[in-house]
């Protein structure tokens, strides 16, 4: 990268802290006060800088406005994909990556199971809201007052004995998931199916997507599922850095 450019980008971080003033811009890049000027005339052409009135220079609109583009252009699904298949071709078992639009849990991605006992589950499907993990990890994100607004309005059918069966219930399930930072579904759809899940995170910290992983209990006991856990956890880690575009520790 040209020193030139170098400088420039240098800029943009320092205007994240507040406001600076001409001097202050030329002593954070140890440049001449002429350069940092011409530095930040031609960021405030492409409006990426603002000057205020104060002769102080903030973040332009411009720079914000190019940011929002890049987050409604990211596609999870792209991007979660390829750790999907290779948690799917470490420990076998069926994956999930799943949203949450307008008032429904939505799968967005699959990888089948590679044991002969397969799921019935489609891209594109809602999925049962009360129960599934992933619906857990979307719904606990919200505000308090939406969760309580969505709990209430919710019916829940009761798919087994250990279905949620109230708004009540289902308010302590998301609280429980909300601070542990996972969800389970142990046989509360079908019996014979668990599931574990991970939030996957923007660079605000919001969920965006989950994950899951399920198997039926002919394949893995609940137990033995809830030992895949932390590698479930490291794969929607390693999705969130890489959709926020946070570089790896």
């Amino acid at each position: 990268m040209s020193q030139t450019v170098d400088r420039a980008l240098s800029i943009l971080p320092l205007l994240a802290e507040g406001p600076a003033d001409l001097g202050q811009v030329a002593e954070r890049l140890d440049v001449h006060k002429s350069t940092a000027l011409r530095l930040l005339r031609t960021l405030h052409e492409h409006g990426l800088v603002y000057r205020q009135s104060d002769q102080r220079y903030r973040l332009g609109a411009r720079l914000f406005a190019l940011a929002q583009e890049a987050v409604e252009n990211l596609d999870v699904r792209e991007i979660a994909h390829p750790h999907l298949v290779e948690l799917n071709e470490q420990i076998g078992h069926t994956i999930h990556l799943a949203v949450y639009e307008e008032n429904e849990v939505l799968y967005i991605d699959k990888v089948e199971s590679r044991y002969p006992v397969r799921m019935y589950s489609r891209i594109g499907k809602p999925v049962a809201i009360t129960v599934a993990a992933v619906a857990k990890l979307l719904l606990a994100d919200l505000s308090e007052p939406e969760r309580r607004a969505i709990a209430e309005k919710l019916d829940y059918p009761m798919y087994t004995a250990r279905s949620i069966p109230n708004a009540a219930a289902f308010l302590r399930e998301l609280a429980t998931v909300r601070e542990q930072g996972w969800a389970t579904d142990l046989g509360g759809h079908e019996e014979s199916i668990n599931c574990i899940g991970a939030p996957i995170r923007g660079a605000d910290g919001r969920v965006v997507a989950a994950m899951s992983v399920s198997a039926p209990n002919v394949v893995v006991t609940a137990e033995e599922l809830l030992t895949l856990l932390p590698q479930v956890r490291r794969t929607a880690e390693a999705i969130s850095r890489e959709y926020s575009g946070h570089t790896p520790a």
